[in-house]
């Protein structure tokens, strides 16, 4: 039975998505090959996202339980594992190297190995930025509109609209809006 899962499984979304990211790896990360690469992807992921960019080198498991919404953006090297569930709302930007587990390993006899898993969700909510080479552990749920600073590490659910830093990431301060015109390299001026 668990064979004919796993087969079922790798059919609809493992290979498929292996397969979008291996014939679009040698790609640079610009903007082209990015929407190219998530709109590929998007094809083959539960609710099929819209405006879905991804960088290369992204590893993505559990893919059937990984629901990302609109405008989302995964940057190089993120490595997502969605066994116990992952939810990333609309416009959700994560940056390089970033990790998501929603589980946890457990010990039986001293061993991980025989310990088996203990899943739990993951939700990152609406217009977060997760910064390079965070991390957000299974059971977590980072609020709307929130940073999570470089090499930070969110154990824990966080509030909305505020930054967060450290390991254990920890409240820093409120988040403030500080919008720009400036929305491409293409906006700023030439510098003489």
């Amino acid at each position: 039975m668990i064979f004919f899962k796993e087969i079922k499984y790798q059919l609809r979304y493992g290979l498929p998505v292996w397969f979008c990211v291996l014939i679009t790896s040698w790609l640079p990360d610009i903007s082209v090959f990015v929407r190219l690469r998530g709109r590929l992807v998007s094809l083959f992921l539960p609710g099929k996202p819209k405006g879905f960019l991804m960088g290369r080198d992204v590893t993505l498991l559990s893919i059937d339980r990984l629901f990302i919404g609109d405008s989302v953006y995964l940057a190089k090297g993120v490595w997502i594992n969605a066994i116990g569930t992952i939810n990333l709302e609309d416009e959700v930007v994560v940056a390089p190297y970033t990790v998501m587990s929603s589980n946890n390993h457990g010990f039986k006899d001293g061993s991980v190995q025989r310990g088996g898993a203990h899943p739990s969700p993951i939700r990152v909510c609406f217009g977060t930025w997760l910064a390079s080479h965070s991390v957000v552990c299974a059971g977590a749920t980072v609020g709307s509109g929130c940073i999570v600073a470089a090499n930070s590490v969110v154990t824990k659910s966080t509030d909305n609209n505020s930054v967060y830093a450290g390991v254990p990431a920890r409240k820093i301060k409120e988040r403030k809006d500080n919008p720009s015109d400036i929305t491409s390299k293409h906006d700023i001026k030439d510098v003489e």
